[in-house]
């Protein structure tokens, strides 16, 4: 039954909603670097797992930010593949073995033996013209995919984009959190690096506020659907402005406790599902993050290395402020994430099973695996249904991946759906409407992105 559900959309279309390829790989159209620059270095779920086993992040090719040496792409594969076999039964292990097989035809194990002769075949692949990003959107069969965009880009690679007659393909994700969390990197400077670009007084919140919709507007004139959200908790505020006023003037001074710095994003995500009203992008909440855990790997090779923990998560009460303004509102549409999946049951499906703003998105990041995917199912079907939820949604830099995790959603949601029709929960006829629904329809229509030829 499962084969037979899968067969109907094996084929599909891939809508990907949200994720985090660089713009400038379509833009630009130029082949890929070396297989180690594309598949090893930037990965966060490969570098973590394989320094969990004592291998340093200098030998898999990251650099120190203090320009320390690196090794070699070739050496830093070589180490990649002497320890591929850590991989066994993960998420990382099942796209990376898809995308050596199905996007570069080998069929050889990697280990240390065939480092090498893999290392070689795959750099002459991507030398090839049907090895560059837009010709690989077309193989991957991607209708549209979506970047994550700081209000700081010029957003020109979107341009570019979009007068080569890519409007509609490739679109930006308007992602603030660089200009309205106070704990992050470089805050203050951000903060004034808007005010520059927009002509705003950022120091007054009516203005930051200007320039934060300034900025949503330049993003939605370049096909932007939709705002992500990446804060610590679910905090959510509804503060006079005047209280608005002086988290501001101490963030930008840096003198914020962290209940302030809650409060000052929990007012900023508020103040966005009010924006979302008045534009119709579709918002987004990837809340719990405990970003950098590991002091000493921040500190050596900065951000996004593999050192995010998830933490415990309260949506009922930290969402309440936002919702009691805009959970009922027909204009506003918010889409939810959670890495604590204890949330899945006994929050995030009662609230998006009532409130007509809340969708639920599928499982993210560490949750994003077959075992995840079918807990998710189990936990939240009976409450939300299938028209409370999302399509599934990649979040990632690995580009060559895309088409093996959305494989993987699929037949998880075909074994799932065969389960209800074997139990005579489901009728097959009704089996195979959902999987298509979730495979692509949900995507496009919960963020906006119509049905394209």
């Amino acid at each position: 039954m499962a084969r037979e559900l899968y067969a109907s959309v094996a084929e599909l279309p891939l809508v990907c909603p949200h994720g985090h390829t660089d713009p400038q790989w379509f833009a630009d159209d130029e082949p890929f670097g070396d297989p180690t620059s594309l598949l090893v270095t930037p990965d966060h779920y490969v570098t973590r797992l394989l320094y969990s086993q004592g291998v340093p992040l200098e030998a898999l090719g990251v650099g120190p930010l203090d320009g320390g040496p690196a090794a070699a792409p070739r050496d830093a594969w070589r180490t990649f593949a002497a320890h591929f076999h850590l991989f066994r039964g993960t998420p990382s292990g099942m796209w990376l073995n898809h995308v050596f097989g199905e996007v570069f035809g080998l069929t050889q194990r990697l280990d240390a033996a065939t480092a090498d002769v893999t290392y070689d075949h795959i750099a002459a692949c991507l030398a090839l013209p049907e090895f560059r990003p837009r010709a690989l959107l077309d193989r991957f069969r991607i209708e549209v995919i979506t970047t994550t965009d700081s209000p700081l880009s010029d957003l020109r690679h979107h341009q570019r984009l979009v007068d080569d007659g890519y409007a509609g393909r490739v679109l930006p994700t308007f992602r603030p959190d660089s200009v309205v969390d106070p704990d992050h990197d470089g805050y203050a400077d951000n903060v004034l690096r808007l005010g520059e670009l927009t002509g705003r007084d950022v120091s007054r919140w009516d203005e930051y506020l200007g320039a934060l919709w300034d900025r949503r507007q330049l993003a939605r004139s370049l096909g932007a659907t939709a705002t992500d959200h990446g804060h610590p908790s679910a905090r959510t505020s509804d503060l006079p402005a005047a209280t608005a006023q002086s988290l501001l003037d101490r963030a930008r001074r840096g003198t914020l406790d962290p209940a302030g710095s809650d409060d000052l994003r929990g007012q900023v995500l508020t103040e966005m599902a009010r924006m979302s009203t008045e534009d119709g992008l579709v918002m987004q909440l990837h809340p719990g993050s405990r970003r950098n855990h590991n002091r000493a790997v921040y500190q050596r090779f900065g951000r996004d290395q593999g050192g995010d923990i998830p933490g415990p998560m309260n949506y009922v009460d930290a969402l309440r402020p936002l919702l009691d303004r805009f959970g009922n509102d027909p204009r506003f549409r918010m889409v939810l994430f959670t890495l604590d999946e204890t949330t899945f049951s006994r929050e995030l499906a009662p609230l998006a099973g009532h409130y007509p703003a809340l969708f639920l998105g599928p499982p993210w990041w560490f949750l994003d695996s077959v075992e995840g995917m079918l807990r998710f199912r189990r936990a939240v079907t009976e409450t939300v249904g299938f028209a409370n939820v999302t399509g599934f949604v990649d979040d990632t830099r690995a580009f060559l991946s895309i088409p093996a995790r959305h494989d993987v959603s699929r037949r998880v949601d075909c074994r799932y759906l065969s389960e209800l029709v074997l139990d005579h929960r489901l009728e097959i006829d009704e089996a195979h409407e959902i999987a298509v629904d979730l495979a692509a329809d949900r995507s496009r229509e919960v963020f906006k992105l119509g049905h394209r030829s």
